[in-house]
């Protein structure tokens, strides 16, 4: 699995098809999508990785703290494209892609996971809609993380 993790003051996420916004403050989104090899041990992985990335600030400024230690959110939107291969020509290649229906559950298997194995409170977007995502990068702080790496 791929996941492109931004510490945000906020963030919110919009569909017009069907139309729906949710919405966070203080907390973390997510950026992720499943590749064609990813398992079980990746959703797991991603879950645990994202719960205890430690991002946010400590008492002595430093970035030494969990999105659960800070009783943040966090903001899952699914997104094939981190998947898009750039290296030749100029159009990214999505064939490591998960299909639809893999990626999909995927997704929701980490979101699950986020919410009832660490209790972290979670907004999604909607798998597959053309989305408009709006946040305030807090720092700012942007991790990639790959469960493959």
């Amino acid at each position: 699995m791929l996941a492109l993790v931004q510490r945000v003051q906020h963030a919110s996420v919009r569909t017009e098809t069907p139309p729906r916004e949710r919405r966070i403050e203080q907390g973390l989104l997510v950026l992720l999508c499943a590749v064609k090899d990813d398992a079980d041990k990746d959703v797991t992985w991603m879950a645990n990785k994202v719960a205890g990335l430690r991002i946010f600030q400590d008492d002595q400024g430093r970035m030494n703290r969990s999105v659960q230690d800070v009783r943040g959110s966090v903001l899952v939107v699914s997104q094939f494209t981190l998947a898009g291969n750039c290296r030749k020509g100029f159009r990214p290649s999505f064939v490591t892609a998960a299909e639809p229906a893999k990626g999909e559950a995927m997704v929701e298997a980490v979101t699950t996971a986020l919410q009832t194995t660490h209790g972290l409170p979670v907004e999604t977007g909607v798998f597959g809609a053309d989305m408009q995502v709006d946040l305030c990068n807090d720092g700012p702080v942007t991790i990639w993380i790959d469960s493959m790496a």
